[in-house]
């Protein structure tokens, strides 16, 4: 009789955890049938799809010349690739969207109204880095690329070695486009403030450059193309950072205030 009560208690403490990992379980779910559902309606179309991620290279390539497939699988398995990673980045709002709704009933209000438009911005980021690198890098890159190569080297660029080295950038620029977010989440912690991060600028520029050559290809052109936005979106997360350091001096005062 006396193990009764410590039995309750101990699958009291099982149930909410059973609860939500079922729940964790299904919203996983969800999120698989997405992506599996967006995969199945772009797969007829998974060679147009690789014609248009390839359209900055093939425009520029020199007449006569096209891209090649040199292995057996490669002219199936490149636009199956594609197709799977665009599906995974189209249900990626959907997917946020259910972590969001898993972890936001243990947030409190203020941490509830802060993280939901910070999850919202670094979604819309994430694929402006991807749309900067497609409409401004890729072209200038190609173009540089295939105008300095030899004249008796014929480019002939693989379809596999080409979505691979796309699909590099895409996520470097993606990843880069969050500096925003990051400073601002810095700021907000007070981790540091935006007069230190500003003291830091001339070291930040040579970071950025730095960072480029790193994740770029070794041309000057790639390097820049990276290193200046990264720059620029630390300027913007320090600028919004800014008003978020006057907010939290506010909430401060206020507080100060009512006690």
């Amino acid at each position: 009789m006396s193990n009764a009560p410590a039995d309750e208690q101990e699958n009291a403490a099982e149930l909410p955890l059973m609860g939500h990992l079922l729940e964790l379980r299904n919203r996983l779910l969800k999120a698989v049938i997405l992506v599996v559902i967006f995969f199945a309606a772009m797969f007829p179309f998974s060679n147009e799809l690789y014609l248009y991620l390839s359209e900055p290279l093939r425009t520029l390539l020199p007449e006569g010349s096209t891209m090649i497939a040199t292995q057996v699988a490669s002219p199936f398995l490149a636009p199956f690739k594609l197709t799977m990673v665009l599906a995974l980045f189209i249900g990626m709002p959907f997917i946020l969207h259910q972590a969001w709704s898993f972890i936001a009933p243990g947030l409190y209000k203020k941490e509830k109204r802060l993280a939901f438009p910070i999850l919202v911005s670094s979604i819309f980021l994430f694929y402006a880095g991807i749309a900067f690198a497609y409409y401004v890098v890729f072209p200038l890159m190609f173009g540089f690329f295939t105008a300095t190569g030899p004249e008796e080297v014929a480019v002939m660029t693989d379809i596999s070695a080409y979505l691979d080295f796309v699909l590099k950038i895409f996520f470097a620029f993606g990843i880069v486009f969050e500096i925003p977010i990051a400073t601002f989440l810095l700021i907000k912690t007070g981790a540091t403030t935006p007069e230190s991060l500003s003291k830091k600028r001339s070291y930040v520029l040579v970071g950025c450059f730095v960072i480029g050559m790193l994740i770029t290809p070794p041309d000057v052109i790639s390097q820049t193309l990276l290193a200046v936005p990264m720059w620029m979106l630390f300027e913007v997360g320090i600028i919004f950072g800014r008003f978020a350091s006057v907010e939290s001096q506010e909430d401060d005062d206020e507080a100060e205030a009512s006690a």
